[in-house]
């Protein structure tokens, strides 16, 4: 392609570290979307004569079909994805094929084109994200009333519902969603025509093909055009965010799943066994969910690295772009199936989440509550008398308040009365928390109702 300027081929380990086609043939479709609004526009401009454009749109719809039936010849000779469509356009056409690559570069070319892979990722991920969110709508609404305990520090704090729970994962997705939606709302500008850096002299209609391509509009520096790469970053900090959601409620299903937990069982779908221990019924899809946060994680930070200190415009590092972004978006779209696959599957022991609920004195901030609006005592110094009532229990073997006899509570406190039992059930806690956002039922299914229909 340099030929008039070079007169001996590049040795060979040259070769080797600069071909990309071996990853960036993922770009196959964006490239020849590109290729033919790029053409198209030429012709409309009298670029090019009609009949050059009428054989490149042939020679592109041929090339298009011997990569859906697998007979594309990819070639390292030909360095990348551009230049082989390229090289294969001219072998199906002739000289016409030359005429193609008027008023653009490989720089604004591969801009487009990985812009519009990353856009395309992008609303997949928003897909994926909208099915996890059904699936734990499912199953949050057909335990709205399961009750199990809620955890700070992972240590039980108050009553709350599975349904509740799994609720607020939807919340937290949601923003991923939103995220993505963000990112993809910045990225949607053309960079094709701004050319290798400076724009083109020919009398391109840049808005023309942004159009055609789906963009809002063309880009507003042709410096700028070539040389961003902040919406695959800005695609790939989406992704992190996303993926650790993804590792909290997989870390969650893995704690849950356990025989000391005993709060969920995952059906064979979901688990493996052991090599040697017969017994054994391993959570292995949420334990490798937990871990793709690593890749993609690495995979912005691996970016990050490879832009910060680029001087304006394109520079052949710009090539390492590609390999994480594609490693994250994969492996964040096969945790997010993964995910809604095992929410769907997992089947929860309300027995044994409602026994949890009860204990560890759960129900202490209720009966610090009732003080309050009984006795109308201070917050304060009801906390203090909760505490002692907590400690008195303790010292009795008991793990529920529920359990202290009467006369040991009027011993802390006189003025308390046998109506303190009635909030003292995780049932009750959870009934009262009744605030918008709060674990009672009827909050958790009009929360579920309200995502229904954002998500109908």
């Amino acid at each position: 392609m340099w030929g008039g300027r070079f007169s001996v081929k590049p040795a060979d380990l040259m070769q080797a570290i600069n071909v990309s086609i071996g990853f960036d043939k993922r770009l196959a479709a964006e490239d020849i979307r590109g290729s033919r609004a790029h053409a198209a526009m030429l012709a409309e401009r009298g670029l090019i004569a009609p009949a050059d454009a009428a054989a490149i749109q042939d020679g592109l719809k041929r090339i298009e079909a011997e990569m859906a039936d697998g007979t594309f010849p990819f070639r390292d000779e030909f360095e990348d994805i551009h230049m082989n469509v390229e090289a294969r356009l001219r072998e199906l056409i002739g000289p016409a094929a030359g005429r193609l690559h008027t008023a653009r570069s490989r720089n604004d070319q591969v801009a487009l084109d990985f812009r519009m892979w990353v856009r395309a990722a992008c609303d997949r991920s928003v897909g994926q994200v909208r099915a996890l969110q059904r699936a734990l709508l499912a199953k949050a609404e057909a335990h709205a009333d399961t009750l199990m305990p809620g955890f700070t520090h992972l240590q039980p704090a108050q009553p709350v519902t599975f349904g509740h729970h799994l609720m607020a994962y939807v919340e937290m997705f949601g923003r991923d969603a939103s995220r993505f939606f963000d990112a993809r709302e910045r990225m949607n500008q053309c960079p094709l025509g701004s050319a290798a850096l400076a724009g083109s002299p020919f009398p391109i209609d840049r808005h023309g093909v942004a159009q055609a391509l789906g963009f809002d509009g063309p880009t507003a520096n042709s410096m700028d055009s070539v040389a961003a790469r902040d919406f695959a970053l800005e695609a790939l900090s989406a992704a992190s965010i996303c993926a650790t959601h993804l590792s909290r409620l997989a870390e969650e299903i893995v704690l849950w799943a356990t025989p000391q937990f005993g709060f969920i069982k995952l059906s064979d779908a979901f688990t493996t066994g052991s090599s040697i221990m017969p017994q054994k019924r391993n959570p292995d899809a949420a334990e490798l969910v937990r871990a793709k946060v690593g890749r993609v994680l690495g995979s912005l930070t691996a970016l990050t690295v490879v832009m910060k200190g680029l001087p304006m415009t394109y520079s052949k590092d710009m090539q390492e772009d590609k390999v994480p972004t594609f490693e994250a978006f994969d492996a964040l779209e096969l945790s997010l199936n993964a995910m809604a696959g095992m929410v769907a599957d997992l089947e929860p022991n309300a027995t044994r989440m409602a026994a949890a609920a009860g204990g560890a004195f759960s129900t202490a901030t209720d009966f610090a509550d009732w003080l309050v609006r009984a006795l109308d005592m201070p917050f304060r110094d009801a906390h203090h008398v909760t505490g002692a009532a907590v400690k008195r229990a303790e010292s009795m073997g008991l793990e529920e308040l529920a359990s202290l006899p009467l006369d040991e509570l009027q011993a802390i406190e006189p003025r308390i009365t046998s109506e303190v039992y009635k909030v003292l059930t995780p049932e009750a806690s959870a009934a009262s928390r009744t605030s918008y956002g709060g674990t009672a039922p009827a909050q958790v299914r009009a929360q579920i109702a309200r995502w229904k229909d954002q998500l109908r």
